[in-house]
């Protein structure tokens, strides 16, 4: 039944239609929607949980594939060919959307963050109708990047996530929100007008295919992402386009394009990420954006930078990032330093997790310049990892600011008595961040360092320094917050309320999960790296 249903639309359009459904509520009825909001963020959160069940690793995926061709334009051009003859051109779009062992974990995440981020929304208090519109627009944007198998469509979805990001940090931040939302739009856009280059390169270059129709043979290009995988996993692909006039193949990608559209990739997924020196603009995010947008953009949206360096950079230009790999590791060890030792001095809570964040994901760039099995399964599961981290520590900075009006360390502190339940949570947090065996973020970090370990030792040995630093700077936020004399303005407040308890519980259930049975994800994510993997070595042969 599954196999006939198209559950990846469904997942996708449920938010669309929830936002839709908002636009005709009474602005004043916040109860309805808030209602309706998380109502149609727990609609693909279970049909995600119903494909996690349904998935077979061993079918890749195939069976839940969604393809229609969406536009299809003639272009009023004849190539001779040596093998094929006279073709005339088509430009092709897609509607293609699919899902395999890399892209199903980050589905989950998203909707699983999505949901919880929507139920920590209570504490939002103006403009009820356009937030819920705005976040549900986002979370359909994230799902349709993971879902996306075509690069224009992967671009329109990815270009959706700037728009409503950028007005629920610019309307709902705090104080400097404003220019937190300029820049994130400024260096996200820079970010996006990259990836668009590079795109149009790859789809110029690798995205042809043939079709015999009534009309006759056509020579096809679209950004099909399994065509274009096909031809550049395929070395004779090219030879068959040679054009007859001008003796070269008038479509082969040449190693200073291929270069050129890495690079491109790099820089537009680097800033994502984020990968140093283009963090800048997260530090402001994270600081001034409500935390339930934070919770997103750093459980998610970091995560589609590495989706995308992944997916369109290691599958689609494998030879290149196999030269790249020391650049990678030491931009990985650059980022897990630089973020570790900065978040040991901040005195303000967010910006250390902001600054833990840089130092987390460049644990995920060293599984990335691993190209091995175990280091790229390390880079997916870290970043999971860190999405539900992330997640539940900006969930806890939200119920702490609205307590307290406060997330400086030095006007904390003794807050174990009067809040026990919200400390206890934090401190689940926070050794789950630190890399505590038994929670997620031990298994992501040990994969990743382990998968880079055999052929970059001295740089494995500099990175897992980056451990040694966290557990300085998270231990030292938590103790301040928890710990010490409880100040006289902070004696009386209330623990956590039971919609706040909710997803605080279901992120810790899902850290300790990941943590003790971690299989659950890495079976998914062997046969999604399985070709790369086979892809890579061929070539090291060859």
């Amino acid at each position: 039944m599954l196999d006939s249903f198209p559950v990846l639309s469904f997942i996708v359009l449920a938010p669309l239609v929830g936002a839709l459904i908002i636009q005709f509520m009474p602005k004043q009825r916040s109860s309805w929607i808030r209602g309706t909001a998380v109502l149609f963020t727990l609609i693909p959160l279970a049909l995600t949980l119903w494909l996690f069940a349904a998935y077979e690793p061993g079918t890749g995926g195939s069976s839940y594939t969604e393809h229609a061709t969406w536009l299809s334009i003639p272009l009023n051009t004849e190539l001779r060919l040596q093998e094929q003859g006279v073709l005339s051109l088509k430009l092709l779009f897609d509607y293609h959307l699919a899902v395999d062992g890399i892209s199903l974990p980050l589905l989950f995440l998203t909707a699983i963050v999505a949901t919880m981020s929507a139920l920590a929304s209570t504490h939002i208090r103006k403009r009820w109708k356009t937030y819920y519109s705005l976040f549900l627009l986002l979370e359909a944007g994230m799902f349709g990047v993971f879902l996306a198998r075509d690069l224009v469509l992967f671009f329109v979805f990815f270009e959706l996530t700037l728009i409503p990001m950028f007005f629920l940090i610019g309307i709902w931040g705090y104080f400097g929100r404003e220019k937190a939302a300029n820049r994130f739009l400024i260096y996200n856009g820079l970010g996006s007008a990259a990836m668009l280059l590079a795109f149009l390169m790859l789809i110029a270059t690798l995205g042809f295919g043939f079709t015999e129709t009534a009309n006759g043979a056509h020579l096809t290009f679209s950004g099909n992402y399994d065509v274009l995988l096909h031809n550049a996993s395929d070395p004779q692909a090219l030879a068959n386009v040679t054009v007859e006039q001008g003796g070269i193949a008038g479509f082969f990608l040449s190693d200073p394009m291929k270069w050129s559209a890495l690079l491109l990739l790099l820089f537009a997924f680097g800033v994502k990420i984020p990968i140093f020196p283009f963090h800048t603009w997260m530090l402001r995010v994270h600081t001034e954006a409500p935390p339930p947008v934070v919770m997103i953009h750093s459980g998610v949206l970091l995560k589609m930078g590495v989706y995308g360096l992944i997916r369109f950079g290691a599958f689609l230009l494998p030879a290149q990032m196999e030269s790249m790999t020391t650049a990678l590791a030491v931009l990985g060890v650059v980022n897990i330093l630089y973020g570790a030792i900065l978040a040991c001095v901040q005195k303000e809570f967010k910006l250390v997790l902001a600054y833990s964040s840089i130092s987390h994901m460049g644990i995920v760039l060293l599984g990335i310049a691993s190209l091995n099995e175990i280091g790229l399964q390390g880079a997916l599961y870290q970043s999971i990892s860190h999405g539900l981290i992330s997640a539940l520590l900006f969930l806890l900075v939200g119920c702490l600011y609205e307590r307290t009006g406060t997330t400086e360390l030095d006007q904390l502190g003794g807050l174990a008595r009067s809040v026990p339940f919200l400390s206890g949570i934090l401190l689940v947090g926070g050794l789950a961040s630190l890399g505590l065996p038994g929670l997620s973020g031990f298994v992501g970090e040990f994969l990743s360092f382990l998968g880079l370990f055999g052929s970059m030792k001295w740089l494995t040995a500099i990175g897992v320094l980056g451990i040694l630093f966290a557990a300085v700077y998270i231990l030292r936020s938590i103790l301040s917050i928890t710990y010490g004399p409880l100040p006289e303005k902070l004696k009386g407040i209330q623990d956590a309320r039971f919609i706040e308890a909710v997803p605080m519980v279901a992120l810790v259930a899902l850290i300790v999960l990941l943590g003790v049975y971690p299989s659950i994800l890495t079976n998914l994510m062997q046969h999604g790296f399985h070709g790369l993997v086979e892809q890579l070595q061929s070539r090291s042969g060859g």
